[in-house]
């Protein structure tokens, strides 16, 4: 509809295609991750060095401002592998 592909180059509706699905995958992870919260917790600790449980993380925005920087950390490169080896 916006005539992004009116240039008829193979490889690059192909990529286009597979970041899109890409991105759709992660969206839909996402509002998995929002959702499954308000009904299932895990139990035991998110932090034991800081006495954290699952159970005390909010929903929400508010969860940003309770997980330690450690534990973004380690979301973040989780992230960053499966960036650099797909698959």
């Amino acid at each position: 509809p916006l005539g992004m592909s009116k240039d008829g180059d193979q490889d690059t509706f192909r990529r286009r295609r597979i970041a899109e699905i890409k991105n759709g995958r992660v969206a839909m992870w996402a509002c998995m991750g929002y959702i499954v919260p308000e009904y299932f917790r895990f139990p035991g600790y998110c932090s034991p060095s800081t006495d954290l449980k699952f159970a005390d993380i909010p929903n929400g925005i508010q969860a940003l401002y309770k997980v330690p920087a450690e534990g973004w950390a380690q979301i973040a490169v989780f992230i960053g592998f499966l960036e650099l080896f797909p698959g």
